[in-house]
Order: structure tokens, then C-alpha cells, then sequence
């Protein structure tokens, strides 16, 4: 199995309800390292600059309202097929839809509210890593 990283975000709505360590811990736990991590106040631009891929769907308006409304946390997370095993431990991006045990089935309030957000393919793992951190920061 191939050691990669990916690019994961403790989103406001979790946030604002003291979840970081809770959902930290769920991702060691699952074989993951947080290699870089910082907590931001996206701005609005921050916000529209990284969902830009969404920038002509009907929810972007409320996304970036969502994204820009408090502090998130942006990390780099490593290990073994580290996009797919964040991917499973997040859980499906609608709660009621999501695995037990998965951070959004535990931690989500909503679809809009769900908690995190993880990259979904090697390409985007690496412009949504780029989008917030320097190599310099990547320290694992």
C-alpha cells in the first residue's frame, strides 16, 4: 500500500462547538498523522478561492457564508491510502446517510454543516495541500 497525504478541514460548524481534538483524535485513530495543521478565519476571498470548482452551483453563495462565518482548521494528513481511509472516516457528506461511527455521522448537524471536508482524488489533494500550506509547514 502506498503512503500518501491528503488534505483534510475541520469545518466552522465543528469548530464553534470545541470538535477539534474530538475529530483529530477519530483520524489517528483511524491510521492517519497529522502532518501540518493551523487554524484560519477564512475570508470570504479565501473561501470563494478554494470552493471556486462550485462557484456556478446554486449553494455557493451559502457555502462561502458557511466557510467564512468562524475558525476552521486546515490540515495535512498522512499514511496508508490516506485519501480513501479520510474519505471512509468522514463518512457520507449527508449525516443520516453516513456510516456509524464516521465523524459526520457522530459530529454533523447537517448536510450544509457537516463538520469536515477531505480530498477527494490525488490531483485535488494536492491544490487543496498547496491552497494552505507551504512545503515548509508539511513537517510530518
Amino acid at each position: 500500500m502506498a503512503i500518501e497525504r491528503t488534505f483534510s478541514m475541520i469545518k466552522p460548524d465543528a469548530t464553534r462547538r470545541n470538535l477539534t481534538g474530538a475529530i483529530v483524535k477519530m483520524l489517528e485513530e483511524g491510521g492517519l498523522r497529522v502532518v501540518a495543521s493551523k487554524r484560519v478565519w477564512m475570508s470570504k476571498r479565501d473561501a470563494e478561492g478554494f470552493y471556486a470548482v462550485h462557484k456556478e452551483r446554486p449553494f455557493f453563495g451559502e457555502l462561502v457564508e458557511g466557510m467564512s462565518s468562524g475558525p476552521t482548521v486546515v490540515q495535512v494528513l498522512e499514511g496508508e491510502n490516506a485519501i480513501a481511509r479520510n474519505r471512509e472516516l468522514m463518512g457520507a457528506t449527508n449525516p443520516t446517510q453516513a456510516a456509524d461511527g464516521t465523524i459526520r455521522k457522530v459530529h454533523a448537524l447537517s448536510i450544509g454543516e457537516n463538520s469536515v471536508h477531505g480530498s477527494d482524488a490525488p490531483e485535488t489533494a494536492k491544490e487543496e495541500i498547496a491552497y494552505w500550506f507551504s512545503e515548509l509547514e508539511i513537517v510530518g
